[in-house]
């Protein structure tokens, strides 16, 4: 199996809005705001090669959105999933297999193109891979979540025939989590899945195991390292007090499993372990994920 870390570019944020009820005296210096109170945030993507297949974990944002769309989020950078790809030798024709996290825009809005006013999926080859749970979420959206689930993003896939819904049916009862459960994801045997309902319901976070080691593709339960102090919740999650149970339990689990945690939007720290301090949990030092042997 090989890793590859796949940059997709940036975008912002409102600063508040991304650290909830944290004060911005505190966050503002974790990721400094612009004059709007904007902070710059990752969108990174992992590419996982298993035998014959190319799995690729998240799409970003796309860009077949309009401009008035981009002036809400300010992408930049000179970050493509095409150039991403080919320096690692790939083209989108030779993914097999994308996995959504979950189905917001900045997760999932490049998985489908515009061609000659047509939604096309831009992996042609590839099966795109949600659960049941999270699709009717994203496709009934609620009123506060609904302007993040963006229906040319995601029913073309569906019209396309090459979707597939990983299995949760074996997950516990939500309203009682204890403990971290950990799913096989159905696609290749060293990718598995956290199922955890705080940001949205029924997101996915991948957990790879890779020489010897776990890699946890941490999505929007910590988007970034400044996240995993537990009162930093995103206003954005739709229940912030089931994401705290979750970071909670996830953290103490993966410090006593010395897992490594793979931050989506963080802008400048790429993985992290976690260490024990008086503070409580915190990273043990950033680190690439081309430097782990």
């Amino acid at each position: 199996m090989n890793l590859y870390t796949i940059h997709l570019g940036n975008f912002k944020l409102d600063g508040g809005a991304m650290f909830g009820v944290v004060p911005k005296s505190i966050w503002n210096k974790l990721n400094p705001a612009d004059e709007n109170n904007m902070c710059s945030w990752a969108l990174r993507s992992l590419l996982i090669e298993e035998g014959d297949r190319l799995i690729l974990i998240d799409t970003g944002m796309g860009d077949k959105q309009d401009a008035k769309f981009f002036g809400h989020y300010f992408l930049h950078g000179k970050d493509t999933i095409d150039s991403s790809l080919a320096k690692y030798g790939f083209t989108k024709d030779d993914i097999t297999d994308v996995v959504l996290t979950h189905l917001h825009f900045d997760h999932c809005g490049g998985s489908i193109i515009r061609e000659d006013n047509q939604l096309l999926p831009a992996f042609k080859n590839a099966t795109y891979w949600s659960n049941e749970k999270h699709w009717h979420w994203a496709t009934h959206p609620n009123d506060r979540e609904k302007a993040s689930f963006l229906k040319e993003n995601i029913l073309p896939i569906k019209e396309s025939g090459q979707l597939k819904m990983v299995d949760l049916s074996n997950l516990p009862n939500e309203d009682n989590l204890q403990s971290i459960t950990i799913l096989p994801s159905g696609i290749v045997q060293n990718l598995s899945f956290i199922v955890v309902n705080g940001h949205t319901a029924a997101m996915m976070l991948p957990v790879i195991n890779w020489k010897g080691k776990s890699i946890v593709f941490m999505a929007d339960l910590l988007p970034s390292g400044a996240h995993i102090p537990l009162p930093f919740v995103m206003a954005y999650d739709m229940f912030p007090i089931v994401t705290l149970q979750e970071k909670k339990i996830f953290l103490e689990w993966a410090l006593k499993n010395d897992h490594i945690l793979f931050f989506q939007h963080d802008p400048e720290n790429e993985c992290c372990k976690l260490e024990l301090t008086e503070k409580g949990i915190r990273p043990k030092g950033y680190f690439k994920l081309n430097t782990l042997q």
